[in-house]
Formats: C-alpha cells, sequence, structure tokens
C-alpha cells in the first residue's frame, strides 16, 4: 500500500457504513481522475458493463454517485428483491443474503450489488487464481494491482471461513462478478491516482437485525464481515439502524489498505470528498473521506508492557518475540537484569496498541513463564514516514522515509539491504551506504 514520494493521508469516516461504490464516490470526489478511471477500467479483460458517474442529493448533501451497469447477459435476471446499486433497494421487504453458497458458489447479492439468487444465470463463478489473473493481465498500474489483489485476498479469506472451506475452494460468484471487479479495481485505481500512502479509519458504523438469506435468517453483521473485522482488528460500533451498513467489500478494502485507526492530534483538512450509497436510512447513507495533513512530530499514545522472567529458556523467549511481532507488537526487546537472589533475568518489553493489549499478554502467558504483566500507557511524539521502494544500481530496494521540519531522512529497510547483500555478494554496510545515497538524489 505504501508507496510514492509524500504521498496523501486519507480519513475515511465511516458513519454509514462502508461500501465499494460508496468508497469509489467519495474517492472521485476527492479529486481521483475520472478520465484515468475510466481508461484503466477499460484495460480490464472483461466485458458487459459500462460505468455511471453522477450527482446526487443526501440529506441536502452533495455526494458523488458511482454505478456500474452490466449488460442484459451479465444483468441479475431474479426479480424477486429489485436492488440498486450500493445499499439495498428502499422495499424494507427486499432483504436477502450478503453471501449464499451453493455448490462451493458465493452470492453477494445484499448491499453492494443487484444480484441475489440463482447459480443457473449467466454469471461467471471464478475463483481466486481467476480474479487475480484478470487484475494481473489488465492495463492498471502495478500499485493498483496490488492493492485490488489484496483486497480480493482478503474476502476470500473470509468467505472461505464462513463456510468451511480451503481458500482454493472458494469460487466466487458476485464477488467474482463483472460489477465488483470494476469497484474493487476502481477504488485500488483511484487510491493509486491520489498517491494515497496512509489510510486512517478509526472505526466502522454497523446496523442490527438479521437479513434473509436463501438458506434461512442470519444476523449483522454478516459472517464474512464478521470475520474480516475480526481477523484485522477492526473495531465496529454498532448502531440501533435495523440493515446491513458495512458490505464484505467494503470491509476487506479497510482491512487491505488501512496504515492506521489513530488520527493523529493535530491535522490540516486539504480535501473533503464524498461518496454516496444506494439507501438511506435513519442516517444519510454517504461516505466521507478527507485528505488530511498531518503535522510533523504528531502526538499519540502507545502500550508498553513488561515482565520480568528468571525461569524461561533462551529457546522459549526467542519463540516468544517471533509470535508477539507476528502478532502486531510495535516492538518487543529483551533487557537483561538481576532479581532477587542474585538471579540473572530478563525483562521482557513489548510496545503495541491498545487493541493489540489482550492478545500480546495471550502469548505472553502462554509462551513465557510470567505469572505477572505490567501495563503503561505511554505517549510519544512521532515523526510522520513511509515505506518507498526505490531503483537503484543494484535493483529495487525498500526505505523508510521520515520528515521532520520539511526535510526527509531515509533509512534503508534491513530486509531489502540484506537480501540484495546475498544476491551481489558484497557486504552489508557498502550495500546501505549506496542505497542511502541514491535514495538521497532521487529525493
Amino acid at each position: 500500500m505504501l508507496h510514492g514520494k509524500q504521498g496523501n493521508t486519507l480519513y475515511l469516516e465511516c458513519y454509514s457504513g462502508i461500501s465499494g461504490d460508496m468508497t469509489v464516490g467519495a474517492l472521485l470526489d476527492l479529486g481521483a481522475d475520472r478520465k484515468v478511471l475510466e481508461e484503466q477500467l477499460g484495460s480490464l479483460p472483461i466485458d458487459g458493463f459500462r460505468i455511471e458517474i453522477g450527482r446526487v442529493q443526501k440529506s441536502g448533501l452533495d455526494a458523488c454517485d458511482f454505478r456500474v451497469l452490466l449488460d442484459q447477459e451479465h444483468e441479475n435476471h431474479d426479480h424477486d428483491n429489485a436492488y440498486l446499486y450500493g445499499h439495498r433497494h428502499e422495499d424494507p421487504h427486499a432483504h436477502s443474503c450478503e453471501e449464499h453458497m451453493h455448490e462451493g458458489h458465493m452470492h453477494h447479492g445484499h448491499g453492494e450489488h443487484p444480484h441475489a439468487h440463482g447459480c443457473a444465470h449467466t454469471h461467471e463463478h471464478r475463483g481466486l487464481p481467476e480474479i487475480t489473473s484478470i487484475i494481473q493481465n489488465s492495463g492498471i498500474t502495478e500499485r493498483a494491482k496490488i492493492i485490488a489483489t489484496n483486497i480480493f485476498t482478503v474476502l476470500a479469506e473470509a468467505e472461505a471461513k464462513a463456510h468451511g472451506k480451503a481458500i482454493e475452494e472458494v469460487h466466487f460468484h458476485e464477488v467474482g462478478a463483472v460489477d465488483s471487479i470494476v469497484d474493487i479495481a476502481a477504488v485500488s485505481i483511484c487510491l493509486d491516482n491520489l498517491n494515497i500512502t496512509e489510510v486512517i479509519v478509526p472505526e466502522l458504523y454497523e446496523g442490527r437485525g438479521t437479513v434473509r438469506c436463501q438458506h434461512g435468517i442470519i444476523p449483522v453483521p454478516v459472517p464474512a464481515v464478521v470475520n474480516i473485522v475480526g481477523r484485522h482488528g477492526i473495531a465496529l460500533h454498532m448502531t440501533e439502524t435495523e440493515a446491513e451498513l458495512v458490505t464484505p467489500t467494503g470491509a476487506a478494502i479497510v482491512a487491505a489498505v488501512r496504515t492506521s485507526d489513530k488520527l493523529p492530534g493535530r491535522y490540516k483538512i486539504s480535501r473533503v470528498g464524498t461518496g454516496a450509497g444506494k439507501r438511506d436510512y435513519k442516517r444519510p447513507s454517504i461516505l466521507r473521506g478527507m485528505l488530511i495533513e498531518p503535522e510533523s512530530g504528531h502526538t499519540d499514545s502507545i502500550y508498553k508492557l513488561e515482565s520480568n522472567i528468571d525461569d524461561c529458556t533462551g529457546e522459549s523467549l526467542g519463540y516468544a518475540m517471533e509470535r508477539l511481532l507476528e502478532a502486531g507488537a510495535r516492538d518487543v526487546h529483551y533487557t537483561p537484569v538481576y532479581m532477587k537472589k542474585n538471579r540473572p533475568a530478563y525483562q521482557l518489553n513489548v510496545i503495541c496498541s491498545e487493541e493489540k493489549i489482550a492478545k500480546m499478554e495471550e502469548i505472553m502467558f502462554r509462551e513465557t513463564t510470567t505469572i505477572g504483566i505490567r501495563r503503561m500507557k505511554m505517549e510519544r511524539t512521532v515523526l510522520r514516514r513511509e515505506i518507498r521502494k526505490i531503483p537503484t544500481s543494484l535493483g529495487e530496494a525498500e526505505v523508510k522515509v521520515c520528515e521532520i521540519n520539511g526535510s526527509l531522512r531515509v533509512y534503508p529497510e534491513y530486509e531489502s539491504v540484506a537480501a540484495i547483500c546475498r544476491e551481489k555478494g558484497l557486504p552489508y554496510q557498502e550495500v546501505w551506504e549506496l542505497i542511502c545515497r541514491e535514495a538521497g538524489e532521487i529525493n
């Protein structure tokens, strides 16, 4: 996700949930180039669709409306439920399943697209490899391809878990249908076109109640959404609105592109964009996006967990560190200490965000011999930073770029330097210095 010089920071305000077409509308309203979007969507190796971009009023607010229109062959033939694109049609009885599986095929009629039933229709059933091939064989940018593939992968994992299938066995119907591919590709193209390198989504507002599936009644949030937010640590704010506000595609977009759930303490808003949903409940069906400019050295909070351990092997401590980092710890380190009775020991220190505390403590208790953990909330000042991939005379390298008072500092990423060293047979310090020097020339 992170790429590009001096990229932009996007804040998504999901007070009315989120769906694919709402996201595209908000990004277009933020200034994504419509011509670029149309040209790149036209390069997708699929047919049977066209897009419409217009303006609508939502509770008196002007919003961008993005629609994918299908030809008769690809259009929904089921007239049991009439759907508009985005959120469900205003018919309060037009409830159907956000997901329906029949002989291994997934159906996403609910909230995002106008398809609810009928495996006998002419829609193609595609697995993740087929969808990935469509994306890779298109003319969209490389960064947009990565973003789109990541979104579909998140979605496939959630659906596989919901239906007790291996990810290789999941064959999408609606998610693999033309309109869904277009929605996700469009989001990716617009994010790249706006050079979004940071995406902040504090929480998703979701409705309550149930929706009717071909196999029966299922609760809101629907299973795919529950799986996505659970796996990716996305906070849900449950509302009294009796509707599905967060679609699986919307949740997958957030999971794939979000870089933070915390707004900086101080920032300026440079632009606001509003994307329209296709149904209104008690709240306007809009997704508002803002391009913001965090100030250098903004302040936020972080948590430190620590424990003194004098009866655990080095192997166990090493494994515990691996597990903590894999689970999302910001940093893990050990400090040699002397405890009572002159016992040499180690203090385990874990730096993490507030929402990761429970998971970190679970791993610390399970993988070490500790019987107690100290917890401290700490204020910190952090520089704005981003990860970039830059070309060098030794090949592509990944660097961390930090901004301080308008100037940039470049730090080569260890794994990237080490990979070049192994490939070229060069000393680490020599490669590190070359990357720093050539990164400075690019800036």
